[in-house]
């Protein structure tokens, strides 16, 4: 590349099995501190960062939720069976 001899840019992009423009564009963006800019900061009102932290909340407890109800079908899919296979004795 530019700062190693010997070594090219299509070689490098081949080896990461990449196209060499994405290569050269990345260069480029880091040159122009396009590439590693800190993401922007995003201004939401203090209600609407309430609603979303509950949101985030509710999203969790509704995820346990469908695993302990899933786990409770297995167990009753599980007892049913020994039931059966008791009463087949």
């Amino acid at each position: 590349m530019s700062k190693i001899d010997n070594i090219r840019a299509k070689d490098v992009a081949e080896a990461l099995c990449i196209h060499p423009i994405m290569l050269y564009r990345w260069r480029m963006e880091i040159r122009n501190g396009t590439l590693m800019s800190k993401p922007k900061q995003i201004n939401i009102d203090p209600k609407t960062s309430t609603e979303l932290k509950r949101l985030k909340e509710l999203e969790r407890e509704h995820n346990l939720l469908k695993e302990e109800h899933e786990l409770l079908k297995k167990a009753i899919q599980h007892s049913l069976e020994q039931k059966k296979k008791s009463s087949n004795l």
